[in-house]
């Protein structure tokens, strides 16, 4: 027996999907991640194996999720059910479970951009400072960087978590309505604040330098199997794929919306942002012979504010714009992702959508709480330091590096062998611009599958060729944090075991709403 009728909101206008879609895809991993990883992988060389992920992989799945998303009219698990079954909505919910994960501590992680926003009135640019809690004097690590760990270890980040979550709710509590509303005008500000970050680093003295080095290739490099990893992996990543959440937004769609010109346009979107990043941050580091480092977290919190600290001029209002920029686009995405849960949810149970966010936002502050934990457990700070990034360290690596792999390979089989290809591909081309062709049921059916595949493959060879990730913290642990030493194998298996065991029970339990 099908549960009360819901009303699930439909996009007002075609460039407001757009805009929501390209917000979502473009978060704090554009603007810092993709630079450390260009610069990892040769500058220019990394360019050549993130065009063809794109085209082979990216723009391919971002046409199956919108497909799905419009074709069932319904949130990913039951757009999944509708393809296969069961089996199929199992998959769904496990997909949405993994994304809830994510959603947690991608929000700890904006309470700390909130954080070093407030500090960069002034704080933040400090010429010296301590950090009594790791015992550190001033001097030892550059400002920004002894200003994040000193905010890690006080409550300050907790309260963040909350604000944040409140800005979310008050972004979602609307549904479409609200959401296409706020993106109509985070989504400009994002790229006109990119525009002045690029001028600022581009016209100081030797700014122009690491525009070169990131256009000059290194084809040496192109023979390691890890760059062409990083490429394709940070094409999944960055379009928000493998989340749910372009099924979700997808479903608000109306029945004649031309599905195959959203992808490229929305694909395009996010990927010309990453390369205005690329621009704005290689400048301005390059500008003061400061190294990128291939990790989201230190070119955030430490290496680019060590850049824009030592601009001749405008420091404050550079830091100002630099970290309003992460909060907005961080906004942007982590309204997708509640966004996809809750309109899973509510498919499934019918639940009213104020009852429906206080449940994911509840379970989600305590969620995202624990990821903002103070108590220090690294004093030496030869690793994270607190219990809570600690914690954050792990899940990420689990959640990112599997879980939306997985998903995807998933999703692609399901779609392409039990839906058929062909079925989406047709659906797709019947309202849209530029018709797709067979190649499209090759990607979908042999060739991604195989590519996930392979990296996942890949990645759990070196995983235990080289000892369970995290293990290696265990013996710097030392102030009251014995129960630190297993949590590599802790997080593992709450990550594992819990998506596992409510995916299932979610699979049993009831039947679906139905449209109003």
């Amino acid at each position: 027996m099908s549960q009360a009728p819901i009303d699930r909101g439909r996009w007002k206008t075609r460039i407001g999907f757009i805009l929501a879609a390209s917000g979502s895809a473009i978060g704090l991993g554009n603007i810092v991640f993709f630079s450390a990883n260009a610069y990892k992988f040769g500058g220019g060389a990394f360019y050549l194996p993130y065009l063809l992920a794109l085209f082979a992989i990216g723009i391919p799945v971002m046409m199956l999720e919108f497909g799905l998303g419009s074709k069932t009219g319904r949130a990913f698990p039951e757009a999944l059910h509708i393809v296969a079954g069961k089996k199929g909505e199992f998959v769904g919910w496990w997909g949405i479970l993994n994304a809830g994960f994510l959603t947690m501590y991608y929000i700890t992680i904006l309470s700390w951009v909130l954080g070093m926003l407030i500090g960069s009135f002034g704080a933040l640019w400090q010429p010296t400072m301590a950090v009594p809690a790791f015992d550190i004097p001033e001097g030892v690590l550059p400002t920004a960087t002894a200003y994040f760990f000193q905010m890690l270890t006080t409550a300050k980040p907790l309260i963040f978590v909350v604000i944040v979550w409140a800005l979310n709710v008050l972004i979602i509590r609307r549904g479409v309505q609200s959401i296409e509303a706020v993106t109509k005008v985070f989504v400009p500000l994002m790229w006109i604040f990119m525009a002045i970050l690029i001028v600022r680093g581009v016209t100081l003295p030797n700014g122009t330098q690491g525009v070169y080095l990131l256009f000059t290739p290194n084809f040496d490099v192109m023979k390691d199997p890890a760059v062409w990893q990083g490429a394709f992996s940070q094409i999944f990543f960055t379009l928000s794929l493998g989340f749910g959440t372009m099924v979700a937004y997808a479903s608000y769609l109306p029945k004649n919306s031309d599905l195959a010109g959203n992808s490229f346009v929305t694909s395009f979107l996010n990927c010309g942002f990453e390369y205005l990043a690329g621009l704005a941050v290689f400048s301005v580091l390059f500008a003061f012979a400061i190294v990128p480092q291939a990790s989201t977290l230190s070119m955030m919190f430490f290496i680019v504010p060590q850049g824009i600290a030592q601009m001749p001029a405008g420091v404050q209002l550079f830091g100002i714009v630099f970290f309003l920029l992460l909060l907005i686009a961080g906004l942007t995405s982590s309204v997708s992702l509640i966004e996809g849960i809750v309109s899973a949810l509510r498919d499934k149970f019918g639940w009213a959508r104020g009852k429906t966010i206080a449940v994911a936002a509840g379970i989600g502050v305590i969620g995202s709480c624990m990821f903002a934990l103070p108590q220090v457990v690294d004093p030496g700070l030869e690793n994270n330091g607190t219990i809570g990034l600690t914690l954050l360290d792990l899940i990420d690596h689990w959640v990112f590096s599997y879980g939306l792999l997985a998903i995807g390979l998933a999703q692609c089989i399901l779609v392409g062998w039990v839906l058929g290809a062909s079925k989406i591909r047709a659906y797709i081309n019947e309202n849209s611009s530029t018709r797709i062709g067979p190649w499209f049921d090759v990607l979908i059916k042999f060739v991604i599958p195989a590519a996930l595949a392979f990296i996942l493959g890949y990645s759990l060879y070196n995983e235990f060729q080289n000892g369970l990730y995290g293990m290696a913290y265990n013996e710097n642990y030392r102030e009251g944090a014995e129960f630190m030493r297993a949590a590599p194998v802790a997080v593992l298996m709450v990550w594992f075991l819990t998506s596992t065991f409510v995916a299932l029970l979610l699979t049993k339990r009831g039947n679906y709403a139905q449209e109003s």
